[in-house]
This record gives structure tokens, C-alpha cells and sequence, in this order.
């Protein structure tokens, strides 16, 4: 059992892209510092190039931004309890960083509250205080780990609790989900498309509903393991 409601729990999810459409929109020293850090990416791989591997490029904080932050939070509890998702979306990083900050300063006032993604250790968590940085934000109380001793950080990961000490794991999202008898929608697009539908397609609506499926798959799995009831899917309400 948790040591804590699970409504003290905001889960959340990224999505990010490459800061350009294509490697030779680059300006010269972008280029020039993308080629350095794509060597690793291309060793060994003959067929790949630092231009092929650009649409990668959203993955690394310093050559990629945020399109959208997805967050879900439960009231209530056992079988009647409901979860309501947000989004902050859009083309203009700053604001949409600024507005989820907002909200997290809010909804973190009060009690202990804890931020769970999956892989959020590795990837979300650390991404966004590079992006606020550079954005010249202030990295929100509940986000920030600098000074903090490591029992004093609320940072919640589905995929590191899923390790049980066994650091050289990695489990997809999905496999874990499929693992645990948690339903994923099969008719969306995966994270190696987003950069696509960004900024070929141009449809972030897209990437906002697939966010918004992962957040509530990631708090499924979270409810899973901690051998709470699932939110059924006509009390998840997207605000």
C-alpha cells in the first residue's frame, strides 16, 4: 500500500522535437556543435549520417524543445475515482513552460505532493529544468532537485520502481503496460513520429491526445503496482 494518497500524485509526460525542421535549416555553429554530439550516434552505422540522425535531435534538451506537457492528477478513490487531465501545448515554448509552472506552484502548495512519469528520471524531469533555464524560468519547488538530499526529492519513476534494483533494465512504456493488463490505444502514433506530425504534418492536436494516452496510461500502471483499482475510462476527463 502507499505511504501516501495517490491523490498527492501529478503524473506527467513530455513531448519535445528538434529545434529546426531539418539538419540544413541548422545555422553554422548549431551544426557544427550537432555533428559533434551525433558521432556517437552514427559510429559504427554506415548507413547513417548526422543528417539522418537529426530527427533525433529532440531527445537532447540543448537541440530540442518542448511542443507539449501533458499532466493528470486523481480525486477520489477505489472504483469510483476519477482522473482529470491538462495540457500545455503550442509552438511558443516559454509560454507553455510559464503556464505549467503556474499550475505546479498551485497544485504543489499544500501538503506532499510528488511529480511520477515514466523514465521521468532519465528524461521529463531533467529536460524540463534545462528548458526553464533556458528559457530564463524559475524551476518550480516541486521540480527542482538542487540542494535537495535524495529522500527529500518527490520524483516518482513507473520504469525505476519497475527495476527493482536492476539498473541495466529499460521496459517501454507499452511493454509494461502489456505486462500488467493495462489496455494502450494501438491506433496512435509512437514517440519516433513526433517530430514528423510536428513539423510535417503540423498537427499538434495529434501529439497532445497521444501525451495525454501515455499520462494516463503511466498513473494505470502506477494505480497497478500499488494494487489500486484502475480509473475506469468514463472517469478520466480531460479539462
Amino acid at each position: 500500500m502507499l505511504s501516501f494518497p495517490v491523490n498527492n500524485v501529478l503524473f506527467l509526460d513530455i513531448e519535445t522535437v528538434p529545434q529546426y525542421q531539418a539538419y540544413g535549416e541548422l545555422p553554422p555553429e548549431w551544426k557544427t556543435l550537432w555533428n559533434l554530439k551525433a558521432q556517437y550516434l552514427v559510429r559504427n552505422k554506415e548507413n547513417e549520417t548526422e543528417e539522418t540522425v537529426y530527427p533525433r535531435a529532440g531527445i537532447y534538451a540543448e537541440f530540442g524543445r518542448i511542443v507539449c506537457i501533458s499532466c493528470g492528477y486523481i480525486l477520489g478513490s477505489g472504483a469510483e475515482q476519477k482522473m482529470m487531465i491538462k495540457s500545455f501545448s503550442g509552438d511558443d515554448e516559454r509560454i507553455l513552460l510559464y503556464g505549467f509552472s503556474e499550475m505546479l506552484q498551485k497544485w504543489s502548495g499544500e501538503g506532499s505532493k510528488y511529480l511520477c512519469a515514466h523514465n521521468g528520471k532519465e528524461f521529463d524531469f531533467p529536460y524540463l529544468c534545462r528548458r526553464l533555464i533556458i528559457n530564463q524560468l524559475s524551476i518550480p519547488g516541486l521540480l527542482n532537485m538542487s540542494g535537495k538530499k535524495p529522500w527529500e526529492v518527490n520524483h516518482l519513476d513507473t520504469m525505476d520502481l519497475w527495476k527493482f534494483g536492476d539498473f541495466k533494465n529499460y521496459t517501454s512504456l507499452n511493454l509494461l503496460a502489456h505486462a500488467l493488463g493495462i489496455p494502450t490505444p494501438k491506433d496512435d502514433i509512437d514517440g519516433s513520429m513526433v517530430w514528423e506530425v510536428h513539423w510535417k504534418e503540423k498537427n499538434l492536436d495529434r501529439i497532445v491526445t497521444y501525451c495525454q494516452k501515455d499520462v494516463v496510461t503511466v498513473a494505470q500502471i502506477f494505480l497497478r503496482m500499488n494494487m489500486e483499482p484502475l480509473v475506469k475510462p468514463e472517469n478520466i476527463e480531460i479539462k
